[in-house]
């Protein structure tokens, strides 16, 4: 079934060009499992070619504003449902409690910067504008920080994706086989993120605790 799918989404980019792109991935920004390796990739490379209606910038602006619209509907109904009723009826979307607690924890440490991360992370970049909505985010700060972070996300994997399957054209046939292969090329990308993060958050505990010390010292 998951194949099919696959197949199917695979079809849409093909077809419906820039409109595929933004359709499928502001659903990918909205818990439907659509994996975004095999939306922007192939779309990257189609844009790459010869008489194509498509460019590369294109396809870019594409994915970024139909994340930030997925994004955005998350965002909104998170906000006006509240933590009580979302917990109720998160189950029904793949989304435990604990998944929800973990997500107010990051953005009650983070902030702005934690969306843009988390828009750069597995499995985070899809539910994180669900606690920002919790958290009533100021909606400015919470915009910026999704369309920088989708911005990116979404260069990286056509960048990667025009230059891969340029030099393996074969991945066109089996979304599959282009998903893993994308996610090989993303491990190091992960960690240089993890590592940035990690020193972020280094620096903001070192700053928390300097203005504890201070504040004794006051007092």
């Amino acid at each position: 079934m998951f194949h099919q799918a696959l197949q199917l989404w695979f079809h849409w980019v093909e077809n419906w060009g820039y409109w595929g792109v933004f359709i499928l991935m502001a659903m990918e920004s909205s818990l439907i499992p659509v994996p975004s390796e095999i939306v922007l990739p192939p779309a990257a490379f189609w844009a790459a070619q010869q008489g194509s209606s498509m460019t590369f910038f294109g396809v870019v602006i594409a994915g970024t504003l139909g994340s930030y619209l997925g994004s955005v509907v998350n965002y909104g109904v998170s906000r006006g449902l509240g933590f009580p009723l979302l917990k109720k009826i998160g189950k029904y979307f793949f989304i435990s409690e604990k998944t929800l607690e973990f997500g107010q924890k990051w953005i009650e440490s983070f902030g702005s910067v934690g969306v843009f991360a988390a828009r750069l992370l597995p499995v985070l970049r899809h539910v994180v504008s669900i606690p920002a909505g919790l958290l009533k985010m100021r909606f400015f700060p919470f915009t910026v920080s999704t369309l920088l972070g989708s911005f990116l996300w979404c260069w990286v994997l056509s960048w990667f994706g025009e230059k891969m399957i340029g030099s393996h054209p074969e991945l066109l046939h089996s979304p599959e086989q282009m998903i893993q292969a994308m996610k090989g090329e993303f491990l190091w990308i992960l960690i240089f993120l993890l590592f940035l993060f990690s020193m972020y958050y280094l620096l903001l505990f070192f700053r928390k605790k300097r203005f504890s010390s201070s504040a004794c010292k006051n007092n």
